[in-house]
């Protein structure tokens, strides 16, 4: 092969390998991120559970229809 050649194809490998490695690093923080609001879904599941079983079956106000109607 040609020197051309090689540096090209070198440079094109090096550019790959940064990309993959960019690439790397975003699948890694994603991750990181759905564990963190995986975590906060449940503690917000566990708590709306023990609210309704607080509140037995009651309609939260917001849901209420006002006296008028």
């Amino acid at each position: 092969m040609s020197e051309p050649r090689i540096t090209a194809l070198e440079e094109t490998v090096a550019h790959l390998t940064r990309t993959v490695d960019d690439l790397s690093d975003i699948v890694a923080r994603q991750e990181r991120d759905i564990g963190l609001l995986q975590r906060r879904i449940g503690l917000l599941m566990e708590q709306e559970a023990a609210r309704q079983a607080e509140g037995g079956g009651t309609v939260p106000l917001a849901d209420q229809k006002p006296p008028h109607w």
